[in-house]
Parts: structure tokens; sequence; C-alpha cells
């Protein structure tokens, strides 16, 4: 099949001759810039992208897809309220926890620490921390064994193995003829976890449910009730709904309000990321208006001859349209291959840097993990395509409307 006229004399100026060599440097820069671009925005959302699923499986393996308690710190009747909970669409388990803060004490050394009672049993079918176990399990908790589970930096920093016992210091004070003491309380340390995630495995300990009952003087009452659902992204839409059918005391919390702080950033970082690297692509993209605008100028005597031979004003823009457009397919398309490739190699990527610069890239500290998840979303690839396209096409409109207001016999005056 035949092309039409404008498209072989469109791809036809794409190959530019000797003399022309410089345009065509211009025409291949312009390609490169707009490929560069489209590979760096895919790379870095897929980067991004991962983080947040990464962070997110982590943290939901030691946090539950919804929280149930009490604008009083506690709840009174736990049973009947899981009981109940267990009943209500989409909930697939429930466990009773405490939470509160303390200090953990051993050999002189003192870290903070989010302490959760929990019930093994139970708690398992919530949380999938017990996987993450370096030694011990978390089953090795009994009533009245105060025996307790920490994560492994925390185990570090104390510099306590299994078997050896810390003290935790409670908020609440026994009030004595000295004046108000701090409660101390030995723990047997019985297991060690590590969930890969640092402030978590620095930070967060977890002991019987009736030891802290006991310990944090709640009788028989409880923090709240941790829910699993079958799906997690649910969670906004149980959570709103048990807050139609329960008391006006209650008081609900899904993954994403624990962690909205976290979600917050990378969603306003990710959209900020996009529209700075949206950006390099559109100002590679209208480097095309230069190079087309050169080419005009270049073809004058071509377009003139072409007028005069019947080319109406419509097919002389569409030649220059089709020129650019072309070039602006190939950085697109390039930059996605590039882009792709280079998120799902990222890794052979980073430990090249980390070789070269003999410096770890991501501190776990900081960025929660100690390297670069990717997720590679494929429509996020689509948008950025469709954008770096439209671009593209935009930025060669007014060189092929200059082209086509072209007057033959002006162009032709000094031939």
């Amino acid at each position: 099949m035949q092309l039409p006229f404008e498209a072989m004399i469109g791809l036809r100026y794409l190959r530019a001759k000797r003399r022309n060599g410089f345009i065509s440097f211009i025409s291949l820069i312009s390609v490169l810039g707009i490929a560069l671009g489209v590979a760096a925005l895919i790379i870095v959302l897929s980067v991004m992208n991962g983080f947040q699923k990464e962070i997110r499986g982590r943290i939901l393996g030691a946090a539950a897809h919804i929280e149930v308690s009490d604008y009083q710190g506690h709840v009174a009747n736990w049973q009947g309220l899981q009981q109940f909970l267990l009943k209500q669409p989409r909930v697939q388990a429930a466990a009773p926890f405490v939470s509160a803060q303390g200090l953990m004490s051993f050999g002189g050394t003192v870290r903070g620490a989010m302490v959760r009672g929990v019930s093994p049993a139970l708690e398992s079918h919530v949380v999938d921390i017990g996987r993450h176990m370096v030694a011990g399990s978390i089953d090795s908790l009994k009533p009245g064994g105060f025996g307790i589970v920490i994560g492994n930096q925390l185990a570090l920093q104390l510099g306590v193995t299994l078997g050896e016992k810390v003290t935790l210091i409670t908020p609440e004070g026994n009030i004595t003829p000295a004046g108000m003491m701090p409660r101390l309380k030995q723990f047997t340390v019985v297991g060690i976890f590590k969930m890969n995630m640092y402030e978590l495995d620095a930070s967060f300990a977890m002991i019987d449910l009736q030891d802290a009952q006991v310990l944090f003087r709640l009788g028989n009452d409880v923090t709240g009730v941790r829910l699993r659902l079958d799906d997690v992204m649910a969670a906004p839409a149980v959570k709103a709904q048990l807050q139609g059918v329960l008391n006006q005391n209650a008081m609900v919390s899904d993954w994403t309000d624990m962690n909205s702080n976290y979600f917050r950033a990378v969603q306003i970082e990710k959209r900020m990321m996009t529209i700075i690297l949206t950006l390099i692509v559109a100002v590679a993209a209208f480097n095309l208006v230069s190079t087309l605008v050169m080419v005009v100028t270049d073809k004058q005597a071509d377009i003139a001859i072409l007028r005069t031979l019947g080319a109406a004003p419509g097919s002389i823009m569409s030649i220059f349209m089709i020129q650019g457009a072309v070039a602006g397919v190939l950085g697109t398309l390039s930059g996605v291959v590039f882009g792709v490739l280079g998120a799902w190699n990222i890794d052979a990527l980073v430990s090249v840097i980390e070789h070269i610069t003999g410096s770890k890239l991501l501190s776990p500290e900081v960025y929660m993990i100690d390297y670069l998840p990717t997720d590679v979303q494929w429509a996020d690839v689509s948008m950025i395509t469709i954008v770096s396209l439209l671009l593209a096409l935009f930025a060669t409109v007014y060189p092929s409307w200059r082209a086509s207001r072209t007057q033959p016999a002006e162009a032709l005056r000094y031939e």
C-alpha cells in the first residue's frame, strides 16, 4: 500500500542530508530528551509505587486492618464486642489487645517501646507477625509466664538474647511514702521477630494479654479489638459501616488512619514528582519546536515548489506534523522501553552505584527499608505514554502552521 505523499515527504525529511547535519543532530537531541524524560518518570513512579506497596505490606504485618476501641481508653465486656464484630460482613477474624508505652531496661541500657498485650491464639489470625520470628515463638507467651517478644533491633540495642530477662517500666506508678514510684516488672525474652521495618523492629514488643491487664491495671478490660478483613482495601468502607452500628463511644480506625501521615506524604511526593518530571518531558517535547522551525526555514524552497504544484496548505502542515509526530513517537516508545527495563532491574543499578560510592544508598533507619522496591503499574506507563505523545504532537502545531502559511512567490524570489 502506497503512503500518502504527505507521509512520504515527512518521513524523508527525517533523514537529513549532509548539509543539514546540524538539524538532524538537534532532532536526535529532542528524541533523546523525550526518551530520557519518559524513562525517568516511569522509573521514579515505579520506585515510589514499590515503596508504597512494600511499606504497606510490612505495616499490615503488625497492624490490623481495623481497630475498634473506646474514647475512654479501655473496653469492658470485650468478649461480647468481639462476637458482635465477627458477625459483621467481610470480618474474618477478631482479637483483643492492650496497648501502652513503657521503658525496657537491660544491663544499664534503657529503650522506649510500644508494648502490646495479645492473645497468641487469636493474634495469629489477625496479623502475620508470627511468620517473621527469627528466634523463639509468639506461642511461648503464656498467661502468668511474663514472657515478652521483641524486635531484633530492640534486642540488639539492649544487648539481650533469647531467655534473658529484661525489666519493663510502666508509666503507671505506685504511691509510696517516698512518693510516686514507677512500676517495674521483669519479663523473659521468649521470642525475637524481624519485620525488616526499622520502626517496628526497634520499638515494638508483645506480652500476653492477661499479663498486660495485670501490669497496666486494667482488670478484665482491654484497649480494644483488632480485626482482619477479607479485603484490606475495603477497610475504609467497613469502618464507615461499623461506625453506624456501634455506640457513639466506640472509636473505629482502619490501617489508613493509623498510618495516614505516611501514606499522605507518599501521595503528595508522588504527585509532585509526576508534575516535575512531566515538565522535563514537556521541555524535551518542545525542543521539537526549534527543530521544526529550522526545518521549515531550510525547506522554504521545497514548500514553495509543492505549493506551485498544487499542494494545499493543509497538506504542507501535515508533512511537518508527521515529521514531528514520528520524532515524538520514537522518543516516547524508546523511553517506555528503557524505563520499564530500568524499573525491573533497579537492584542491579543500585548495586553498581553502591559499589562505586562505597556507601549504602538507603539507610533503614531513615527509609524503613534498605533496598529499592519497584512496582511497574501499567496504568502509570499508559498515562505517561499518552501525555508524552500529546505534548509532542502539540509542539508540532505552530511550526507546521507557519510552514502552511509560506507564500510561493516570496519563498522563490531569491532562488
